[in-house]
């Protein structure tokens, strides 16, 4: 194996990771994987002979394209497009669940409250919060010091918490309607079924579940989706699907099929199944206990 071939393989085992890091300081998945691209053209025209730690070389890398991207961005006054995956833990005293749930909620509330912040507070922010990166690495990065590259992730930090809580106990109230409505559908609720549904509720589905057999791509009212529902779901695992409470069928470990909920009011006014395997990748879905 030549170099370049050994190269290839080292940067495609580090790409998920890259692209992780990318997308969270960009908020978008066409800006991220642009940002992936630059870093492997930057990695092959290197000489990597004298790099220990090729990872963290190439986060560096990324690191640097992104922040030059949100630079442009600011002066252009553009706005972010996409949505911000869960990341991080919490400390909460109800559980690891409801710990899982305020965390997304600041992944929710990141590309509203970081696109507040300046290029150099945002990557402190996320590299050192969210990827565990040391400020000594970040600070040359932004070029300032470890002291002074501290005090800018705070003040990020600062802003997201502020989010945070107004954000988690919306999340939470989410969660417990579509726990709800889960539990119904496997026990063959009606009555609990029509509880959680909006009367005028609609079910949506893309080709892909039609074509395994999931019924109509679209059905409307609450008495024809709860009846569509009843009995059903027995495999759906309760998840957050970027950051948002909804559902996952999943065989052999492999997301199937994706359950989204619009909840209005406090009860369920759309849901969404899609199953294109192209769609799931581009999901960020963490499962929950039920």
């Amino acid at each position: 194996m030549d170099e370049h071939d050994w190269l290839a393989e080292r940067f495609e085992e580090n790409r998920a990771h890259l692209r992780a890091v990318a997308y969270r300081m960009l908020g978008s998945f066409s800006d991220a994987d642009d940002a992936v691209q630059e870093a492997w053209l930057r990695l092959s025209r290197s000489d990597t002979s004298g790099v220990e730690n090729l990872a963290g070389w190439l986060t560096t890398i990324v690191a640097r394209v992104s922040l030059n991207m949100l630079q442009s961005r600011k002066a252009r006054r553009e706005e972010p497009v996409g949505a911000s995956p869960p990341e991080g833990t919490g400390s909460g005293a109800d559980g690891p669940e409801h710990e899982a749930v305020l965390a997304d909620s600041v992944g929710l509330a990141l590309l509203v409250v970081l696109d507040t912040l300046t290029p150099a507070e945002r990557l402190a922010f996320v590299l050192h919060d969210m990827f565990a990166v040391p400020f000594e690495e970040i600070a040359p990065i932004v070029e300032r010091s470890p002291i002074a590259t501290r005090k800018l992730a705070s003040r990020a930090r600062l802003r997201v918490q502020g989010a945070g809580t107004t954000s988690g106990t919306h999340l939470t109230r989410q969660r417990e309607i579509v726990e709800a409505f889960l539990a119904a559908s496997r026990n063959g609720d009606l009555g609990a079924l029509v509880t959680a549904l909006d009367p005028d509720v609609v079910l949506r589905a893309d080709q892909t579940v039609v074509r395994m057999g999931g019924g109509e791509a679209e059905v409307r009212g609450v008495a024809a989706v709860a009846g569509t529902f009843s009995g059903r779901a027995k495999a759906a695992r309760l998840a957050l699907v970027n950051g948002v409470p909804g559902a996952v069928w999943a065989v052999g470990g492999q997301p199937r099929v994706v359950f989204g909920f619009t909840i209005t009011d406090g009860m369920i006014s759309e849901i969404s199944l899609r199953a294109d395997p192209a769609l799931l990748r581009e999901l960020d879905l963490v499962l929950l206990e039920n």
